[in-house]
């Protein structure tokens, strides 16, 4: 058997190391006040417009982007907020009957299911927040596309915000040039730098910091990870992939060796 409450340690950490939305998000503040201000203007001020957000994995995009959206839930409440992640889409041309179905439309292929889009969202009604995550995913030949739906909120009378989020940060110079040349309407651009060893270090502790009793992993262990994590990618979510393997490593330790004790007597 394992010593009393010594699971318990080991499950509250490898909760807490989770990926799930935490309720604040460390080193984000700029950019959430960034997300918050623009859906504020946008969806809350009835003004269409675009937001492309860009970084690598684990630097925080979908978090802080999910963390304000919760926090803005009343302030966002008359408006028609729809989440599509591009992964899950079986082709770039895909986006547009899953935006339909969203919607309530019924489904139409190709030109014709664009154009009914495009009428229902420049049609009266309340404002739509679209959030496209992966958004790498609807590269394109030709980029069509993606061109597409961020040409929507610049169309008279649209009632559409876009939110994009892609890994990288040159997508809209390669696949929205087209847009560039009229700089009033391309979309605001906001990027996610690496997370510092600091910064790591820092939510690492934070995340432990919320077990009760000892302290499962020790801080010179967690500078370690953090140190090496921002040598190689500044990914939150691989340092706390291998802080939560650590503490499951230590935990299969420690029963390994309550269930090896030799008995009084030296028996075994």
């Amino acid at each position: 058997r394992s010593l009393p409450g010594a699971g318990t340690c080991y499950q509250q950490a490898k909760r807490a190391l989770h990926t799930a939305v935490p309720d604040r998000l460390h080193a984000r503040e700029k950019e959430t006040g960034v997300i918050r201000q623009f859906l504020w203007e946008h969806v809350g001020g009835r003004q269409p417009g675009s937001l492309y957000i860009s970084g690598a994995p684990g630097t925080g995009k979908t978090a802080c982007l999910s963390r304000v959206l919760l926090d803005c839930k009343d302030e966002l409440a008359g408006s028609k907020t729809i989440v599509l992640n591009c992964m899950a889409l079986s082709s770039p041309q895909g986006v547009f009957p899953a935006l339909a179905q969203q919607l309530g439309l019924p489904a139409a292929a190709g030109r014709e299911g664009v154009r009914k889009l495009e009428k229902q969202l420049t049609a009266r009604g309340p404002m739509v927040l679209l959030v496209l995550d992966e958004l790498d995913q609807l590269e394109s030949k030709g980029q069509d596309v993606l061109y597409t739906l961020f040409e929507w909120p610049r169309l008279p009378g649209s009632r559409l915000v876009l939110v994009g989020l892609a890994n990288a940060l040159d997508l809209t110079d390669r696949s929205l040039a087209r847009l560039g040349a009229r700089p009033a309407g391309s979309p605001r651009l906001l990027h996610f730098p690496p997370y510092t060893r600091e910064q790591l270090s820092a939510i690492l502790q934070e995340r432990l910091g919320q077990v009760a009793g000892d302290t499962v992993l020790d801080a010179a262990a967690l500078q370690f990870c953090a140190r090496k994590v921002s040598a190689v990618s500044g990914d939150a979510r691989k340092a706390l992939d291998i802080c939560r393997r650590a503490v499951e490593v230590v935990e299969l330790e420690v029963r390994s060796q309550t269930l090896l004790k030799p008995l009084p007597g030296g028996e075994w």
